[in-house]
């Protein structure tokens, strides 16, 4: 079935020529009947006219004056060969010519179109003519022939129908070229396609920056292979991570699981045992953090998820961790203004826990973390503020990689998932995250959008 249906390019030809060709005809009626419109309108006043002078010529002689004006027009040679004349009595005898019927007009006179007809040989012609009693009775009818009209129609029709060929052959013409047109920018999308489905990821779709909805699609296909090609570079990274950093733990776990086996029971191996059972706990939560990463950068964005009072949301987080803070010698100082937006709550609480519980672990003795939330021009700021070493400016987008860690804090528990976290949530929200420096310090800044 789907063989027997021309191709889409060859439908598009079709549709093109089609409206090419509605156009024009319907351009074409247009005139025509415009132009028929008029001269039919000029043929109209031309005979009223001429009734008009007829009747005054009536008033002022009688019916003498008027059938002798009546034969100058007919048989002079000044007279008008396009017009007919007509005069019958009150009896509807015939004076002049001959009526087309017998019914008598009204005192202001009314219009009749017949077919005058001709000699032997010649063409029957189409008459336009006004008919009015006069005074006395008598029955004037004043008319044009419309051969001169019709003849120019004629030829008006046998010019549109040759328009119509030529338009015809046109409209295929532009109608195959659009085809080609399209098909050959659909040809480019599908080369790059197929080329970045064989391997080549940093293949893009040339662009025209014409604007058009083809430019606009082979932008929207570049961003996702951008997309994909991120997501690809960042499941690589995690690989080489995860068998950097998740080696070294494994390689202890086991190595104390095989002293275990080989003391015997006491303190000593219970006190093994603990610091198995804390690399265990480390692995799982690495496992752990993957896997709600993984799960978070697989949803899309949700526009008709519940608003949320971020302002109780920071107040809760702040609570949690007061205590770990005070165990550090270190102030929590939050400043929030109200404001509310639409998403998922475990994923910003999780957000400002991952924020704050970062901030705490590089944040020295005797310093304050500032969590501040107020409205901005362009949406929801939260920021998160530490006064400890920092992140250099070259070293802040690569900390947002899985398992990335600086060697400066190396030292500091973690596995290198947090600000992962962090972004994946703040882009499934909608927003953007920005690290900045906080002289001295690191600050925190995310802007979510307005419900």
């Amino acid at each position: 079935m789907s063989r027997a249906l021309p191709s889409t390019s060859t439908r598009l030809a079709l549709l093109v020529m089609g409206f090419f060709l509605a156009s024009f005809v319907l351009i074409g009626a247009g005139v025509y009947v415009a132009v028929s419109t008029l001269l039919l309108h000029d043929a109209r006043e031309l005979a009223r006219a001429d009734a008009i002078a007829l009747v005054d010529t009536y008033r002022d002689g009688g019916r003498t004056a008027l059938l002798a004006e009546l034969q100058q027009r007919i048989h002079g040679d000044e007279g008008d060969p396009d017009a007919v004349y007509a005069l019958a009595d009150a009896e509807g005898r015939a004076l002049l010519g001959r009526l087309p019927d017998m019914r008598a007009p009204g005192p202001r006179g009314r219009w009749v179109e017949f077919v005058e007809l001709a000699a032997e040989g010649a063409q029957a012609q189409r008459v336009i003519a006004f008919e009015r009693r006069l005074p006395g009775g008598e029955t004037l009818l004043v008319g044009q022939r419309l051969q001169s009209q019709d003849r120019l129609l004629a030829l008006m029709q046998q010019a549109a129908l040759l328009a119509l060929l030529i338009a015809a052959t046109l409209g295929a013409l532009v109608g195959w070229l659009t085809s080609r047109w399209v098909a050959r920018r659909l040809r480019s999308l599908d080369a790059t396609a197929a080329r970045v489905g064989a391997g080549e990821l940093g293949l893009r779709v040339p662009l025209d920056r014409s604007g058009d909805a083809f430019d606009r699609v082979a932008q929207r296909f570049n961003a996702m292979l951008d997309r994909i090609e991120d997501l690809l570079g960042g499941v690589r990274h995690a690989t080489d991570h995860i068998a950097h950093d998740l080696r070294t733990p494994l390689t202890r776990l086991r190595n104390r699981l095989e002293d275990l086996r080989q003391q015997p029971s006491g303190d000593a191996a219970r006190h093994e045992l603990e610091r198995a059972l804390a690399d265990t706990d480390q692995l799982l939560q690495a496992f752990a953090a993957l896997l709600r990463l993984a799960r978070i950068e697989a949803q899309a964005t949700d526009a008709d998820a519940p608003e949320l009072d971020l302002c109780a949301l920071i107040d809760d987080a702040a609570e949690l961790y007061a205590p770990v803070a005070a165990e550090c010698g270190i102030r929590i100082a939050v400043a929030t203004n109200e404001a509310s937006v639409r998403g998922d709550r475990d994923q910003l609480f999780q957000l400002v826990v991952n924020l704050l519980d970062n901030a705490l672990k590089h944040a020295p003795p005797g310093s304050e973390v500032e969590l501040a939330l107020d409205i901005a021009p362009d949406g929801v700021r939260l920021q998160v503020a530490d006064h400890g070493p920092g992140i250099p400016e070259a070293e802040r987008e690569r900390v947002f990689d899985r398992f990335q860690r600086l060697e400066a804090h190396r030292g500091t528990p973690g596995i290198g998932l947090g600000l992962s976290l962090v972004r994946a949530i703040v882009r499934h929200h909608g927003g953007r995250i920005q690290l900045l420096d906080n002289a001295p310090g690191l600050r925190v800044q995310v802007m979510l959008p307005s419900p």
